[in-house]
């Protein structure tokens, strides 16, 4: 149990990868203590949430979008449906600080420096590194203070909604209903309408193919388009050279940072006082104490026999080695308190009681320069390129302002490539000019008709364009005589669709109304919720609300670019399934349980502080 403990840690570190995603309302919190503009685009009680502050999110969630999906439509990336989410996102995990503040919800120091030595990222050869951490931190642009504040506030909001979605639960009888509906087994037979078969009965004038072409003259219209000429000024393009000496410096400056503390083995054997008498176990621990202490070579022997911590029982008790602040407070302070070969008195925890033997001492040591000279070199080059972009960027920006009828001074100052793209449209380009912000830039009448350069736009962190106009092509309608094949399809097929939903339909009717209709069923197939067969999505749904009392029952849909499908249900047996399926299914169950608790949890939060969205705002795109 009590080593248990220390190897969950993982799944507090997938958690805290997690958190830095802004998904609905999780690490998000750095933004509510920026100043950000004036102008807001909501109001949490009496908590403004900013313009800046919005569009910093939104470009950040756009950012991770475009990583996760090469070439998505730039369009998709600020569609209302994306800006809406991130807003809600914001409003969301501010009415969470909120009420955690209102709750006094905390982190202890000590849970989060354990949290934080866990991080794979911030070790080195599996120990916690404080120069890991700070240069980690410095290439994200944060402060250990600032990470800090903001995990504490992310896992004490985390702890506020898993309590609330751990309330949640769906009953035992209901779950067993459910997990029957999912393994009931119905025969399906199908028929279906398609609309190939009733094509030929469509009568096209010609006056019908003119009157779409121009009702959807945007249907048939090839979008602007434009080609440009395009710098790349890049942090990781910026050759920034340290000298030995430098390395030297910061070595002998930051010694600490590069200490190894003192670590322990220890072995232990643990009775739990979770579920039995305290005194009882404490009696307990006491005798096997004293025998210990008559033969403490049967240390590891008894830890196999009596030690309840199911992750070092096994192994004699053996912990390995540790430092300070992996260990509870009154197991760390005994152990560094004892010799190496020295066996403890009871010690006392929250998990019960624990007989300690040091078995080994590593004792605390600074590695040697030679060992984190090529770390050190890597990231005081890494901090030198940020600063020269930093003061890079902002001369790059003047220029292609101030000079904006050529990207040449640019180039030249700073020794870029003048690059070309392909044609380009609003909808998305390849590359590095598919950022939303540039996209829109290019098409402004300054750059299309002025012929000046763009602003220089961030693209990515530590990446700026600017791009200027090579060509253009303006929105053309596609003559008529060129669309009027595809208008004829098209109109064809959705007449024919039209047609084969009114006779399923009709069909359909009469079925239900017990009328002999001459249907072409196919075979029967057994289909559950839990195996649908081949049944389209569109018809699950409908085969499965078929009323189970009266059969044949039948139901109808329209397969969208295939005609209309008829099904008839002639049987429904009940069937279990194995009880690994069964508790499956009732997790699931209980995540669903969950959400929805969670989602009525915060629509009341939504209540209790007043929230005002300012819709006009939250449209601004500049």
């Amino acid at each position: 149990m009590f080593d248990a403990v220390r190897n969950n840690k993982r799944i507090v570190q997938v958690f805290l990868l997690l958190i830095t995603v802004p998904f609905a309302m999780w690490g998000l919190d750095s933004y509510m203590n920026s100043d950000g503009g004036t102008a807001q685009v909501a109001r949490v009680g009496d908590v403004k949430i900013t313009l800046n502050q919005f569009q910093q999110a939104l470009r950040e969630q756009q950012d991770r979008m475009r990583a996760q999906f090469p070439g998505v439509d730039a369009k998709l990336l600020d569609s209302p449906a994306i800006r809406e989410s991130v807003l809600n996102g914001l409003v969301d995990q501010q009415m969470l600080l909120q009420e955690v503040s209102r709750l006094r919800l905390g982190v202890s120091v000590q849970t989060l420096q354990e949290m934080i030595a866990g991080i794979p990222a911030f070790q080195e050869g599996g120990r916690f590194s404080q120069q890991r951490y700070e240069s980690a931190l410095a290439a994200q642009g944060m402060s250990p203070a600032g990470f800090e504040a903001q995990l504490r506030r992310d896992l004490a909001l985390q702890t506020l909604i898993g309590a609330v979605g751990e309330s949640a639960f769906v009953a035992r009888a209901v779950a067993d209903r459910l997990v029957g509906l999912q393994a009931e087994t119905r025969q399906v037979q199908e028929a279906v309408i398609p609309w190939q078969s009733l094509a030929a009965q469509v009568r096209l004038e010609a006056a019908d193919l003119q009157r779409y072409y121009e009702d959807n003259s945007a249907r048939f219209t090839l979008p602007e388009q434009v080609r440009v000429e395009y710098v790349v000024l890049s942090q990781s393009d910026l050759e920034a050279q340290v000298s030995e000496a430098e390395v030297r410096a910061w070595y002998d400056g930051h010694q600490d940072q590069y200490s190894q503390p003192e670590e322990r083995r220890a072995s232990h054997i643990l009775l739990t006082t979770a579920n039995g008498d305290k005194d009882k176990v404490k009696a307990e621990a006491e005798a096997l104490l004293a025998e210990l202490r008559k033969n403490p070579a049967r240390f590891a022997e008894l830890a196999r026999q009596r030690s309840q911590d199911p992750g070092s029982a096994s192994k004699g008790g053996d912990l390995g080695f540790f430092a300070r602040g992996m260990m509870v407070k009154p197991f760390e302070e005994a152990a560094f308190a004892l010799k190496e070969g020295e066996m403890s008195g009871l010690v006392e925890s929250d998990f019960g009681f624990h007989i300690i033997k040091l078995t080994g001492i590593k004792a605390a040591q600074v590695k040697p320069f030679a060992e984190v000279k090529g770390q050190i070199e890597a990231d005081l080059k890494r901090q030198a390129a940020a600063r020269a972009f930093a003061e890079a960027a902002e001369h790059f920006s003047n220029l292609v302002y101030e000079q904006s009828d050529s990207l040449k001074p640019a180039a030249e100052q700073y020794k870029l490539a003048m690059r070309q793209s392909g044609w380009i449209t609003r909808q998305g380009a390849e590359g590095i000019l598919n950022h939303p912000k540039l996209l829109e830039a290019l098409f402004t009448d300054e750059v299309v008709k002025n012929g000046r350069n763009t602003e220089a736009v961030e693209v990515a962190p530590g990446t700026l364009v600017s791009a200027r106009k090579l060509d253009y092509k303006p929105a053309t309608l596609r003559p008529f005589e060129t669309v009027k094949g595809e208008i004829e399809a098209r109109l064809k097929q959705e007449k024919a669709m039209a047609l084969a939903v009114s006779q399923g339909e009709e069909k359909l009717s009469a079925l239900k109304a017990g009328k002999a209709e001459v249907v072409a069923w196919g075979a029967s197939q057994g289909v559950s919720r839990m195996a649908p067969g081949n049944l389209p999505p569109p018809a699950q749904a409908a085969v499965f609300r078929v009323d189970a009392g009266r059969l044949p029952g039948y139901a109808g849909v329209e397969l969208p670019g295939v005609g209309y499908a008829l099904y008839k249900v002639s049987k429904v047996e009940s069937a279990q399934v194995g009880p690994d399926v069964a508790a499956a299914l009732k997790q699931q169950f209980n995540g669903i349980e969950a959400s929805a608790q969670v989602e009525a949890y915060m629509a009341a939060l939504r209540q209790r502080y007043k929230v005002e969205v300012h819709k006009e705002a939250l449209a601004s795109k500049e």
